[in-house]
């Protein structure tokens, strides 16, 4: 029998994270600029180390708590056993209380030397004690989304993040208007505050039957999750900590200013790309986990999702490198102009990022704790030695040539383990879309350096609008068009982007080639738009020559010369669209 597709459930929970995730970045220009107006550069970078020091805190004490009790949970919820949903659920709950303790008790033990390493001296040490409490508070909320999201109710899910970034932002703004610098930490505490509130407010509706459990199970529980915790903790552990010994990189080698750059273009960069990874992790992970031990399965279904977060995240990363400096006015002020050129360096990361998590994804179901940590080490090390050697070189900029460059490197390691673990292979429709994306993505960065900057925005532009449709009409060839809200679809047809007639076909199955070959094929712009993609490429490519070869010599000299060459450009645009036609 033919198995079902799973474009349709990848792109309804993709629509639900990504919209809460959508919520989000309107709440969060209107942080990130607030803080960035109240603060500028240096107070941006010390919220930026603080942050770190919390997250560092959280990856030790929480044990891996939040992923490990998604898959306990996903798995009880299985095995329909409401006794064994509930035994997991309260001691899920219990850990994660008795973990936040024990986190908030470690960070105030070590505030001293905490900031002293972070900052040089111990003038700081009371702000770190302070930031326990948002510690606590966090891990506490974690184990509260695990279980929202082991039950895979997606919806609260959502809502959740959306309103624990609303109240956060609505409580931390005037606090850090009041208090200023001074007002960082406790910001930082009462958004754990509310992020704590509102995930309380909706596990508690996750009605359970308990039961009388005995010491003895709480315990096989908690070993449970502690011990298959322990693996992602340490996975986690090696991504915070990386992150904190870059910003501490920076700030010796660069200055305290630059940390400031760099923290604002991390968060830029990671902003379009986090709803598309909150995706993965909100539905796909528990998703993979309930059918880890069938390899061909599992190595389709991971396919689909990095096939389809592809398409979400290209046109993404293409509009952010393009319009960088426009996002850095839009989130902060003018005194971030230093953060563009590091911005699109880690857009290149990003775009990996997306293309090799799925594949990890494989390693985490497979519970091979000993692959994963292995991987996480790894990149951590290839990330931590190119990160000193870059930003000794480069600069800030370093900073992010070293975030691509562990990338390039992660996702060959992880394919390498995950053909061996699983016998996974990229699908031929992975391949294509991953080489269209890399070579426009690689085409607009170059633009940025051999053109002028408003051919290399041109440049750009363009190829966010071709990169946007061809996703377009890749997701109406991959889903039933009757499941496209009417008015939406009115569009697509209106800008001839859908056809005009369509069978009404089940959502998780894609369309047959058989009902697409009247409509799309017919009008051939499914065809037409990879073909154009190509031409683009190369046409921007000559332009690069163009202006390269040129721009040593009298412009209006050579204006012949360059007339010849854009006749030529124009053929060679021509013929290559005919020949895909």
């Amino acid at each position: 029998m033919t198995k079902k597709h799973t474009y349709g459930q990848i792109l309804k929970s993709s629509a639900l994270i990504g919209g809460s995730s959508m919520l989000n970045i309107i709440i969060g220009i209107i942080r990130t600029k607030a803080m960035a107006m109240l603060l500028g550069p240096s107070g941006v970078g010390l919220m930026g180390l603080y942050g770190s020091i919390t997250d560092l805190t959280i990856s030790v004490a929480g044990m891996g708590i939040n992923s490990s009790g998604v898959r306990q949970i996903a798995e009880a919820v299985g095995s329909d056993d409401t006794e064994r949903i509930a035994r997991t659920a309260a001691v899920l709950r219990r850990i994660s209380i008795l973990l936040g303790v024990l986190g908030a008790v470690f960070l105030i033990g070590f505030s001293g030397p905490l900031s002293k390493l972070t900052f040089g001296n111990d003038q700081h040490a009371t702000a770190v004690a302070l930031l326990s409490i948002a510690v606590f508070f966090n891990l506490v909320s974690a184990g509260q989304g695990a279980l929202i999201q082991g039950m895979r109710r997606i919806s609260d899910l959502a809502k959740m993040s959306v309103l624990g970034a609303l109240f956060g932002t609505l409580i931390s703004i005037p606090t850090v208007y009041f208090l200023r610098e001074e007002g960082v930490v406790i910001s930082l505490v009462l958004v754990a505050a509310m992020t704590l509130l509102t995930s309380w407010w909706y596990s508690r509706k996750i009605q359970t039957q308990m039961h009388t459990i005995s010491a003895s199970q709480v315990g096989q529980e908690a070993a449970a999750l502690l011990k298959l915790g322990f693996a992602f903790m340490v996975s986690g552990l090696l991504m915070t900590g990386a992150a904190y010994a870059v910003r501490l990189i920076v700030v010796r080698k660069v200055g305290f200013d630059a940390a400031g750059l760099y923290q604002s273009a991390w968060a830029l960069g990671g902003l379009y790309i986090g709803f598309i990874l909150q995706a993965m992790g909100a539905d796909f992970y528990p998703r993979l986990a309930a059918i880890a031990k069938d390899n061909p399965e599992c190595n389709r279904v991971v396919n689909e999702q990095a096939h389809v977060s592809m398409l979400l995240a290209g046109p993404g990363i293409i509009a952010t490198l393009t319009f960088a400096p426009l996002v850095i006015a839009l989130f902060y002020t003018p005194k971030f102009e230093g953060a563009v050129e590091i911005l699109r360096w880690l857009c290149l990361g990003m775009i990996l990022r997306v293309i090799s998590w799925p594949m990890g994804f494989i390693i985490v179901v497979k519970n091979v704790q000993n692959l994963l940590i292995f991987s996480e080490l790894a990149w951590t090390v290839v990330y931590l030695g190119l990160a000193w050697v870059c930003v000794s070189s480069f600069g800030l900029k370093g900073a992010g040539i070293a975030f691509f460059g562990s990338y390039v490197f992660h996702a060959f390691m992880i394919y390498a383990i995950v053909r061996r673990l699983s016998g996974f292979r990229c699908s031929t429709a992975n391949l294509q879309t991953s080489f269209l994306f890399l070579g426009l993505i690689a085409v607009v960065f170059c633009g940025f350096y051999a053109l002028p900057f408003l051919l290399a925005m041109g440049v750009g532009t363009l190829a966010v609008l071709l990169s946007g449709v061809y996703s377009i009409q890749v997701f109406l060839n991959l889903i039933s068009l009757d499941r496209i809200p009417r008015p939406v679809l009115k569009s697509l047809q209106w800008l001839r982007l859908a056809p005009s007639g369509y069978s009404g076909l089940n959502d998780l199955e894609p369309i047959s080639k058989t009902a697409i070959s009247d409509s799309v094929v017919k009008n051939k712009l499914f065809v037409d738009i990879k073909w154009s993609i190509l031409a683009f490429m190369v046409c921007a490519l000559f332009s690069m020559w163009i202006y390269g070869y040129d721009r040593g010599a009298d412009w209006s000299a050579g204006l012949d010369s360059i007339e010849s060459k854009l006749e030529m450009l124009l053929s060679i645009f021509h013929i290559t669209v005919n020949n895909g036609i």
